[in-house]
């Protein structure tokens, strides 16, 4: 958990974070808050879990593979597994 100053929580109440530790702090407030308004339990760590499991998963599969994928079209494969006559792209 990043720890933001007083003041800097105050601002991040109001705008986007620009930061990762400011990221990684809102989100962190959205889990609590869920959880204060549902009650701790197993099923609501178990729904917190799985939800930030599912948006991981989506995230990567909408940005960051297109984003990979781009990039290895620029700059070549450097795991060419498909063309065992290049074994030194293993």
């Amino acid at each position: 958990m990043p720890y933001i100053s007083y003041a800097n929580r105050q601002e991040l109440q109001s705008r986007y974070a620009r930061t990762p530790g400011e990221l990684n702090y809102q989100i962190t407030k959205l889990l609590a808050r869920y959880i204060r308004t549902n009650g701790l339990s197993y099923q609501r760590i178990n729904d917190v879990v799985g939800a930030l499991d599912g948006a991981s998963k989506e995230f990567y599969r909408r940005i960051a593979q297109p984003y990979e994928d781009l990039k290895m079209r620029q700059h070549g494969d450097v795991y060419a597994i498909s063309d065992p006559s290049r074994p030194e792209t293993l």
